[in-house]
C-alpha cells in the first residue's frame, strides 16, 4: 500500500475530527475511552484531554467519564497510588518529583497529599521491624536509587566526589535536600573505596 502524503494525512485527520464532532452515540465515545485505557491506567484528566483532542462533544465526554468512574475503570486515587508504587519499584523518585508528575497527570492536590502520606506511613510501618533507622518513604526510595546506581558511583575513587555525585543524582530525582544530604553521606561512608 503506498504511503500517504502529508496533505492526505491532514485531510484524513480533519475528516476524522469532523466525524467525531458530529457524533451523537455515547457508546462510541465510551468505547474510544475504553480503548485508551487498554494500554495502562490513566487519570480522569488524561482521558478527558484525549477525548477532547479527538474532537468528541464535551457532553458525551463527560458522560463517558462518569460511566467509567461508575464502573471503577477510572479512579484518580487508585491511579495515584499505583503511580507512586510503580515509581518506588522501578524508578525511585522523591515526594517533590512525585507531586509534580501526578500534578501533570491532572490529579487533585488533596489526593496527591493523601497518597504521599500513605506512602510514607507504609514505609514507616515496614521499617519499624528493622534496625536501619530509615525515617520515611523518601529515604527508602533514595537508598533504592543509589543502590541501582551503585556501580557507576563506585567508579569515583574520591569519597567526597562520590558523595557529591550521589547527592546530585538524588536532587535530580526530586528528593528533598535534607534527604539528599543524609542518604548520600550514609552511602559514601558505607561503601568501601575501590582499590586500584
Amino acid at each position: 500500500m503506498p504511503r500517504r502524503s502529508g496533505t492526505e494525512r491532514q485531510e484524513a485527520r480533519r475528516a476524522r475530527l469532523e466525524s467525531h464532532a458530529a457524533e451523537t452515540d455515547p457508546a462510541i465515545v465510551l468505547n474510544a475511552a475504553a480503548r485508551f485505557l487498554e494500554a495502562r491506567s490513566r487519570s480522569v484528566d488524561e482521558v478527558r484531554r484525549h477525548l477532547a483532542m479527538a474532537g468528541y462533544p464535551a457532553a458525551l465526554v463527560a458522560a463517558a467519564i462518569a460511566r467509567l468512574m461508575e464502573l471503577g475503570m477510572l479512579d484518580d486515587r487508585a491511579f495515584a497510588l499505583a503511580w507512586a508504587e510503580s515509581r518506588d519499584r522501578a524508578r525511585p523518585r522523591g515526594a517533590t518529583a512525585l507531586r509534580r508528575e501526578l500534578g501533570l497527570k491532572g490529579i487533585d492536590r488533596g489526593i496527591v497529599t493523601e497518597v504521599l502520606a500513605e506512602r510514607n506511613e507504609a514505609a514507616l510501618a515496614q521499617d519499624s521491624g528493622e534496625e536501619s533507622g530509615v525515617a520515611g518513604a523518601d529515604e527508602v526510595a533514595a537508598e533504592r536509587l543509589l543502590a541501582k546506581s551503585r556501580a557507576r558511583l563506585m567508579r569515583v575513587a574520591d569519597l567526597r566526589a562520590r558523595r557529591q555525585r550521589a547527592y546530585a543524582l538524588l536532587a535530580r530525582n526530586g528528593f528533598d535536600p535534607a534527604v539528599c544530604r543524609e542518604v548520600s553521606a550514609r552511602f559514601a561512608a558505607a561503601e568501601p573505596v575501590p582499590e586500584d
